[in-house]
């Protein structure tokens, strides 16, 4: 059953109810923060899933808008990136850029334990570790051609694709009682009030007017037409990014640079247009991500990565909560970040951000998390994988 755009954005939207749906009624994954979408999109894929099972059907979606969402949606977080939370995140930055690259290091090590204590080759444990987790799928695709030829892994593809899959619902729903945890544990509350930039309450949409919406289409349009361009100059001088990324840094640019040469204009930055179109967006890619995963081309995978991940949950949980909380400095947006950043070492970055909109939607805003993750998460951790992946691969010979 092939379904395109239109009816692919249809289920999404169905998803994004069901997941709210369920959640208004499920005391613990309120109390857990858990994405709603995460919560539909799995139930979602698990539906999908049995219909394959039994009635031999398989859905397909069209995914043409999903990548067009995220590139929506991080504009509107560089749009919402004001220059002195930039400066205020600054520290944060440079201290979770050092702690993921220190992490990528244990993610390998205890997945190559992890192999050579089941006396699979080393390799597969780097395959299972940061290529697959921290990279994504972008990653594992990238790299299971080297690691099938180069390396003799036996369905190299599936492993890493499987493993990711499995990292992307682990990570969607452990970093919500992370922060739960250490937001109850040291009581803690956020340092400041205000509109959140993403992930505010769905009763607050009412005061919302076309005038607004309409800036806010207009300032997502130009930003996203820079940073394209700015994409396609970096590509000329050999530096491939997603597109996302620029358009990240393109929204950056416009909201600490127009408002100031044209201070008469209502620039939409902290308005709740932008909050909304953000929550959107966010939400349709990641319903539309989990909702298509395909449960059954992953069965025969399930057990052996079911163990390796349940390794990996319980380190990253340990190393954001023992580690990553205390070095960020133990406060409300150090606990936000935490649970964005388990979602990233083990899924995605947009799986990050959901993690933190689930939180700060319950407890308040903390714009400081969501510079400090997207831009670690999106631009730094890819570099510094491709760089640990090489280095680790040369001790294999």
């Amino acid at each position: 059953m092939e379904l395109d755009p239109r009816q692919t954005l249809i289920i999404a939207i169905l998803v994004l109810y069901l997941g709210r749906f369920i959640n208004n009624r499920a005391k613990l994954l309120r109390e857990y923060n858990i994405p709603e979408p995460v919560t539909g999109g799995l139930l979602a894929s698990v539906l999908f899933g049995v219909l394959y099972w039994i009635g031999d059907i398989e859905v397909n979606f069209d995914m043409a808008n999903r990548n067009m969402l995220l590139v929506v949606f991080f504009t509107t977080i560089g749009l919402s990136s004001r220059i002195d939370v930039l400066k205020e995140g600054g520290k944060s930055l440079l201290i979770l850029l050092a702690l993921a690259v220190g992490y990528l290091f244990i993610q390998n090590l205890a997945g190559i334990g992890i192999a050579a204590a089941a006396g699979a080759q080393p390799a597969l444990g780097l395959l299972t570790g940061s290529v697959s987790l921290s990279g994504g799928h972008g990653t594992a695709i990238a790299w299971a051609p080297t690691f099938g030829s180069e390396y003799g892994i036996s369905f190299a593809m599936e492993i890493g694709l499987a493993c990711a899959t499995f990292g992307l619902i682990f990570g969607g729903v452990i970093g919500g009682p992370i922060a739960r945890f250490l937001i109850w544990r040291h009581k803690l509350e956020p340092e400041q009030s205000g509109d959140l930039t993403v992930g505010f309450r769905y009763k607050e949409h009412e005061i919302i007017d076309v005038d607004g919406i309409l800036k806010v289409l207009l300032v997502i349009s130009i930003a996203i037409g820079i940073g394209i361009h700015l994409n396609e100059l970096l590509d000329y001088w050999g530096l491939n990014l997603p597109d996302f990324v620029t358009c990240l840094f393109a929204g950056i640019i416009l909201t600490n640079s127009l408002p100031r040469f044209i201070p008469k204009y209502q620039w939409p930055t902290g308005t709740r247009s932008l909050a909304l179109v953000s929550d959107v967006s966010l939400g349709l890619f990641l319903a539309m991500s989990l909702m298509s995963l395909q449960l059954w081309a992953l069965a025969d995978l399930a057990g052996s990565m079911l163990m390796l991940l349940a390794v990996q949950v319980l380190l990253i949980t340990s190393y954001s909560v023992f580690v990553v909380f205390k070095a960020l400095g133990a406060d409300y947006d150090a606990a936000v970040i935490c649970s964005g950043y388990a979602g990233l070492a083990l899924g995605a970055t947009p799986t990050a951000i959901a993690n933190m909109t689930a939180v700060t939607k319950s407890l308040g805003p903390a714009p400081r998390a969501f510079v400090v993750v997207p831009l670690v998460g999106a631009f730094f951790i890819d570099l510094s994988n491709a760089v640990i992946i090489n280095l680790l691969l040369s001790w294999f010979g």
